[in-house]
């Protein structure tokens, strides 16, 4: 692509290194964290990829000399495959109290993985990078949450259908593949699923069984939405319990898999308690499945699985940017009342959305965000997000909003 991307965390990428000696910029590999990094055009940076071999094994080698430098700011990529970095990092920044010191990027969630036991606390702000949102791609300055919050919606000029939104959803959000024909796409979701599982994996976790662990992917394309329940999961898969709660972990820690934690700030004895998973890519799953768009454009529930995952993408991106302004989670109970997502704003308020692929909405669509609404004591706002074109009342504070008005500004 000759057209840059501006993303949602790059200002408050250029904010953090003007408030932090260290800053962590993590994301799914070939999400775009080093063109961001090398867009922030620092007027005085060295770029060191650990992917290169001889980078790699000076890094392991001699970590403190690796980390002396003359210049404003050291960019280091993929500082999971030398985790021990981190350590010389500390000592470097605990002597020169300057900002700016260190970007570095990380392909995997270096505080979950097992071998890092150095967090820097005090010292490194960490940033998400998601695969590119649909906000972006349209190059949008979307200021969706904040407008829902206030009640401030308008039907935006350009409004995608369901079909459309479908193509979106096919395509998902990784900058290589956004000019690709479908078999194009296809084959290189595959190829960069390979590629995770034989090598990435390695810096991580030792799999063993990598049959097992590609079955695990496919199943969890199929799970995106649903509550994780690793028993049901485990069902069809010829490994033991433990063994499937550490492959899930290692998926989580390399972003591809996510965990949405239930909303249990809610006066009510029987609320749910589990997460909810979503892949984090909507492209992703559709290679992976074989999905035909034909054949999932009249399918009501594949349909209702995708659009919710692409939106998924869409909200915590946005959450993310906000820097703590908002928290993303779902809500179910057990008498099997569910609202899609809750955010919920540092102010105490909350806003339920509900999905719906469909471009028409009913009363009935609004029946769990109106129990919600009775049911909390907090300020609250519901919308269903759906793909018709209009902005329509259903009851106080209750909204038909079209999905596209997330991405699309006027």
């Amino acid at each position: 692509m000759t057209k840059l991307i501006e993303r949602l965390q790059h200002q408050p990428l250029i904010e953090a290194l003007k408030t932090r000696r260290v800053v962590l910029l993590t994301g799914a590999r070939q999400c775009g964290k080093t063109t961001l990094s090398k867009e922030l055009k620092i007027l005085s940076s060295t770029y060191r990829t650990l992917d290169e071999e001889t980078f790699r094994k000076s890094a392991l080698y001699d970590p403190e000399g690796f980390v002396v430098s003359d210049y404003q700011t050291m960019i280091i990529d993929e500082i999971q495959r030398a985790p021990s970095l981190l350590i010389a990092i500390k000592k470097v920044v605990d002597e020169k109290n300057t900002y700016g010191q260190f970007l570095i990027t990380g392909s995997a969630n270096l505080s979950a993985m097992p071998s890092v036991h150095e967090s820097l606390a005090g010292r490194i702000q960490k940033i998400r990078l998601r695969t590119l949102t649909q906000t972006e791609i349209a190059s949008e300055k979307s200021d969706f949450l904040k407008m829902a919050f206030a009640q401030n919606f308008k039907a935006p000029v350009i409004c995608e259908n369901k079909a459309a939104i479908l193509e979106y959803c096919f395509r998902g959000g990784y900058p290589e593949v956004l000019t690709m024909t479908q078999r194009n796409r296809r084959s290189w979701h595959n190829d960069y699923m390979d590629a995770l599982l034989s090598r990435d994996l390695q810096d991580i976790a030792k799999i063993h069984k990598f049959q097992a662990m590609g079955d695990l992917v496919k199943i969890l394309c199929a799970w995106t939405g649903k509550l994780l329940d690793m028993s049901a999961l485990g069902s069809n898969l010829a490994i033991s319990r433990m063994t499937l709660e550490a492959y899930f972990n290692a998926l989580e820690i390399l972003f591809v898999v996510e965990r949405v934690s239930p909303w249990i700030k809610v006066d009510y004895q029987r609320v749910g308690r589990q997460p909810k998973l979503f892949l984090t890519d909507s492209g992703l799953i559709c290679s992976l499945l074989r999905w035909q768009y034909d054949q999932v454009l009249l399918d009501s529930d594949r349909a209702g699985k995708i659009f919710e995952t692409f939106i998924f993408n869409e909200l915590a991106a946005l959450v993310d940017a906000s820097l703590g302004e908002f928290a993303l989670y779902h809500y179910r109970d057990r008498e099997g009342r569910e609202v899609d997502f809750i955010i919920e704003k540092d102010d105490g308020s909350v806003l339920g959305i509900e999905v719906k692929a469909g471009s028409s909405v009913g009363q009935g669509d609004f029946k769990h965000l109106l129990w919600l609404q009775k049911t909390i004591k907090h300020p609250f706002v519901g919308i269903v997000l759906y793909s018709g074109s209009h902005v329509l009342p259903f009851g106080k504070n209750l909204w038909a909003v079209p999905m596209a008005s997330i991405w699309r500004s006027t």
